[in-house]
């Protein structure tokens, strides 16, 4: 593991498996400065072999770990849904990308899909729509990417940034009610 002393920059890469399209995005956080550093997609559909989807899940973790040194990796949780076997392969995508960082010894999070979309948008039953948006919002970035599996990625890392402050729930720290209605109100220019 990583010496623990104080750290004023972290990097977080934030990851939605799937076993089609894999999403991510990382982030680099200077204080309590927060900036996207990249989002995008691995498509994995022109693999027919399950295994050969899972080897690659795992190369391009640790390409994107050895590209951008993330110091933490959050990744989403598979959701809990009636077909056995997509929950089967979620979950065996989660632990590829689980391995490959703690292959490098990285320390892992894990966040329900419901806590991702609540952190971004204080709603847990908010849209992918909804959820880059406001993204795009919060780190003010331009390009609009062509899979919204690219801004699940990032909003796990930034729901892992929110949860942590790194230090806690940034929205219940910086209101007086730690509501949602209380943190617009108090920080109008973060409003879409």
């Amino acid at each position: 593991m990583k010496e623990t002393k104080e750290i004023t920059e972290k990097i977080i890469l934030g990851i939605d498996p799937g076993t089609n399209i894999m999403g991510y995005g990382i982030i680099k956080l200077t204080g309590k400065k927060c900036e996207l550093l990249s989002m995008g997609i691995v498509k994995l559909s022109q693999f027919d072999n399950h295994a050969m989807k899972l080897k690659h899940i795992f190369e391009r973790t640790l390409s994107l770990i050895e590209q951008y040194k993330p110091d933490e990796v959050a990744l989403e949780a598979p959701f809990y849904g009636e077909n056995i076997q997509s929950m089967l392969k979620l979950g065996r995508a989660q632990g590829v990308a689980m391995a490959a960082a703690l292959y490098r010894d990285i320390p892992i999070f894990e966040y329900a899909p419901k806590k991702v979309k609540q952190s971004i948008t204080g709603s847990g039953s908010s849209s992918k729509e909804q959820v880059a948006a406001m993204l795009k919002a919060l780190l003010k970035y331009e390009e609009n990417p062509q899979f919204l599996d690219a801004t699940d990625g990032l909003a796990v890392a930034y729901c892992h940034f929110l949860q942590n402050n790194i230090g806690g729930n940034a929205m219940a720290k910086k209101t007086k009610g730690g509501t949602w209605a209380a943190f617009i109100k108090e920080n109008p220019e973060r409003k879409l």
